[in-house]
């Protein structure tokens, strides 16, 4: 089973976790670098319960440092009262800077995307996945129930996130991003997927979900797809009104361990 094993670093804002809301954050990685992150707790957080955590991946026009731009998608799905009480979790929206990538991936001369897995993570994932180390350390979290999520940019990094670390996350949402094909073998018996995309995508071609989908069904894999006819890059917004989103979220826990 492989874990996340890199060494953390330490969160610059230190504060009790208040009800209700995100708290704006720093987390400073083990080579000094600084990555900003907002974070929910549960309401009931002060128990001796361990909770799912949600690990969130923006899109690469909320890059930046002002802690505030990763949070205009998919932040409010997590604030709702009725989905607080149903759904409690630890929520993480870190946010990537300006000048790079949660995935490595770069488009060609034609328009189309290629994707890389090299040894090391880009640097805002690799503070990511320090802090994500840091959290399942520190707070009271259920390590059957991690989770990731992310649109766009993020959907790489999610799909990315799989293929670093294929024990590791119990179910994953990547909405119209794209990954490797050929690394679905590594997470298809570990990790529940549901993929989302436009099928008039102008930004992020849909191929790149389709491709994914059907290596994961090869490998028996418990996937979901949905598509949305005429839809363009904007298909979270369809995805986060899914009545059955988080229900299908929160039901998943660690297969095969």
């Amino acid at each position: 089973m492989k874990y996340l094993s890199f060494a953390f670093g330490f969160m610059i804002s230190i504060s009790t976790p208040v009800q209700g809301q995100f708290m704006q954050k720093e987390f400073k990685g083990k080579n000094g670098a600084v990555l900003p992150y907002q974070i929910l707790y549960p309401d009931n957080y002060n128990t001796d319960e361990s909770f799912p955590v949600i690990l969130f991946l923006h899109g690469a026009g909320e890059r930046g440092n002002d802690n505030e731009l990763q949070m205009k998608h998919g932040s409010k799905l997590f604030l709702g009262t009725e989905n607080r009480e149903k759904f409690p979790a630890i929520v993480i929206f870190p946010q990537c800077a300006s000048n790079d990538s949660w995935a490595n991936y770069q488009r060609n001369k034609k328009g189309a995307f290629r994707s890389k897995l090299p040894e090391e993570p880009k640097p805002s994932l690799q503070l990511t996945i320090e802090l994500l180390e840091m959290i399942i350390a520190e707070e009271k979290v259920d390590q059957n129930r991690l989770y990731v999520m992310g649109l766009s940019m993020g959907g790489f990094g999610t799909f990315e996130m799989l293929a670093r670390f294929p024990k590791r996350f119990a179910a994953a949402v990547p909405i119209c991003g794209g990954g490797i094909p050929r690394m679905a073998k590594k997470f298809a018996d570990t990790t529940s997927v549901w993929i989302f995309h436009g099928e008039a995508d102008g930004v992020v071609p849909v191929k790149l979900s389709r491709l994914m989908h059907q290596a994961l069904l090869r490998k028996k894999a418990d996937v979901k797809y949905t598509e949305y006819p005429g839809v363009n890059h904007n298909s979270w917004d369809p995805a986060f009104a899914e009545p059955n989103l988080l229900n299908w979220l929160f039901s998943k826990k660690l297969m095969n361990q």
